[in-house]
């Protein structure tokens, strides 16, 4: 009997079958990769671009409500600096928050949580962090209240169109402060000004209501979910486009 040779009908039969296997393990193989270049570039992004938090509380209503989802811009605010209106999340500079013990879960949930967290999938961290509006930056005067119950900057008035307030009011609850903002930290207002502890109730802190800068993990910028609210943040610059530069300290 002659050898097979490619020719015979055995042997071409047995072509597409060794290619089909060849080719469902290059695909799986491609599908691997793929995954693992998408885990990466999403970690670096995590890490360096760009973070994604949930909101716990109603201090930001209406910009922000409860069980929002926020992306929150790490990287401008390396190259730049903040200014009046951003709206920032940052780390309890120190008796800010009221840290209740959290129900245990289950150790499966758990590492699930970590494991996304690595990758910007999961915002764990939330309920450590808070998120307010920029109002003083580093050597403005902030006071507050006018006759009108405005704050004012700089001896600017501000008329704040975002400041949720009671029904029927025209201004939140005074809160009387006389204020100035010392280097490397900022003074931040809920947008919810009747129902937020932000710099006003925390001047008995050892940081005496002041944000360090480096406390500051970025700049909230855009809405993720509900799809409904998706959409970019408003910081409200114009509001402070007539507010002057700080008075230089003697």
């Amino acid at each position: 009997m002659s050898d097979q040779t490619a020719s015979t009908p055995d042997a071409v039969a047995s072509v597409p079958s060794n290619r089909r296997r060849r080719g469902w393990g290059a695909f799986f193989r491609d599908i691997v990769v793929i995954i693992l270049i998408a885990l990466a570039v999403s970690f670096l992004v995590k890490t360096f671009v760009v973070r994604s938090f949930y909101i716990p509380s109603a201090s930001m209503n209406n910009t922000l409500i409860e069980q929002d989802r926020i992306l929150v811009d790490e990287l401008t605010p390396r190259f730049g600096q903040y200014s009046r209106g951003d709206v920032v999340v940052f780390r309890d500079p120190g008796g800010w928050l009221d840290h209740a013990p959290q129900p245990a879960r289950p150790p499966l949930v758990e590492g699930a949580d970590w494991v996304l967290s690595l990758f910007g999938l999961s915002a764990p961290d939330s309920d450590d962090h808070l998120i307010k509006r920029v109002i003083g930056t580093p050597g403005d005067h902030v006071v507050c209240c006018n006759a009108l119950g405005q704050t004012s900057v700089n001896g600017v008035p501000l008329d704040e169109p975002y400041v949720k307030l009671f029904p029927g009011a025209t201004a939140p609850n005074p809160v009387p402060y006389d204020i100035t903002v010392p280097q490397g930290s900022l003074w931040v207002l809920g947008d919810n000004r009747n129902s937020s502890k932000d710099s006003r109730f925390n001047q008995d802190q050892p940081g005496h209501g002041f944000v360090p800068i480096d406390n500051v993990v970025g700049r909230a910028f855009l809405i993720t979910w509900p799809f409904s609210r998706f959409g970019l943040i408003d910081f409200h610059h114009n509001v402070f486009a007539g507010v002057p530069a700080p008075e230089a300290t003697p």
